[in-house]
């Protein structure tokens, strides 16, 4: 055989080994890329997203679009070639497995906790949006989640509302661990509280849970940090003056936080906040209005400038990893709180947006 042709089936053969090498071979990445985009101002499947009962709404234009990350299961296993390719998109992100998923973390527990953040930002982006609109919210401390095999474990229950501890109002979530680090392990703590059945059929009512009330009295134990613990986690909930729903079904975590909040108040405020400009934006909202970074902010980026968005609203944390690659006809829009993202949204209405705070200064 010529040593050309020697060569030649050498290298071939030699490549064909590496491929097979590329797609046997697993490796401890996922992958991440732009997902779908969605207006909270429209509808999605057929519904509005946003819907809004009880009181007087008004016409929008324009997009508030939240943005989304595709992401690979916990239970994907990525080959070498996958992750190579991966690398080479400019578009994607190969990231650790883990960074994504905790070890350990099955497919249904992943589910479960996107779905809960996804609940516990629509309820803060609901709050958020009425304290900007000066719309007030009641609010009420109560049991958010109950340890297993703690004191508390089948004597109080996700949703009761705590009234008082040994005879002292509660009036804020951090009132109550105050009150029990006050005691010693082993000693006895009352709380007064409203079982959640009790509660919600007083709020399908359109009244304040009062009735129903009973004291639960508990034996403290040493935590790990040898404070008294019952084994607890104390929460808030939030009564509406008026019903708000969210209708998107499919997306998990925290991230839309921001566009929820900005969608209500569009609604609801007789301006119209975008002016028919296409807007998108991402970022998690506490019921402060306060924006937090999310991850996978590049991503959005691209996904929403692939959908048509002329402004990306931007958490301040998450403009210097943005600024860094900015698709071209997109201009990032700083916001800290919900108040710069309603200043923002109305200089892009009137057409003013010299002013405008940007990720790339």
């Amino acid at each position: 055989m010529p040593r050309r042709t020697a060569t030649l089936l050498a290298s071939t053969l030699m490549l064909i080994a590496l491929l097979c090498a590329g797609v046997l071979i697993p490796v401890p990445y996922s992958e991440m890329s732009p997902g779908p985009t969605v207006n909270t101002l429209g509808d999605h499947d057929g519904k509005p997203v946003l819907q809004i009962g009880g009181r007087k709404t008004y016409p929008t234009t324009g997009h508030l679009n939240m943005t989304t990350v595709r992401v690979t299961g916990p239970d994907y296993t990525m080959n070498l070639l996958e992750a190579v390719y991966g690398w080479l998109d400019h578009d994607n992100a190969v990231v650790p497995h883990k960074t994504l998923y905790p070890e350990g973390q099955t497919a249904e527990q992943a589910d479960q906790v996107n779905a809960e953040e996804f609940s516990q930002s629509q309820e803060s982006a609901k709050v958020a949006a009425l304290k900007q609109l000066n719309i007030p919210v009641a609010s009420q401390t109560v049991v958010g989640s109950v340890v297993k095999d703690k004191p508390a474990d089948g004597r109080l229950h996700a949703g009761d509302v705590i009234k008082a501890v040994d005879g002292t109002p509660v009036k804020a979530t951090g009132d109550v661990a105050k009150l029990v680090t006050r005691h010693k392990a082993g000693e006895k703590v009352v709380f007064t509280v409203i079982p959640a059945k009790a509660a919600a059929a007083d709020e399908k009512k359109g009244k304040r849970p009062e009735a129903g009330r009973k004291q639960v009295t508990l034996t403290t134990e040493k935590a790990e940090d040898g404070r008294a613990v019952v084994g607890i986690q104390a929460g808030v909930d939030h009564t509406f003056p008026f019903p708000i729903d969210v209708k998107l079904a499919d997306v998990g975590g925290p991230s839309a936080g921001l566009m929820f909040a900005l969608g209500i108040v569009d609604k609801l405020t007789p301006q119209d906040l975008t002016g028919g400009k296409f807007v998108a934006g991402t970022g998690t909202i506490d019921d402060e209005g306060k924006v937090g970074p999310i991850g996978g902010i590049s991503m959005k980026t691209v996904g929403a400038r692939a959908k048509g968005a002329e402004y990306f609203l931007t958490p301040k944390d998450n403009c210097a990893t943005a600024a860094k690659d900015i698709p071209d006809g997109l201009t990032l829009v700083k916001v800290d709180t919900i108040g710069d993202a309603v200043k923002a949204l109305k200089k892009i209405s009137s057409g003013d947006t010299a002013g405008l705070p940007s990720c790339a200064k």
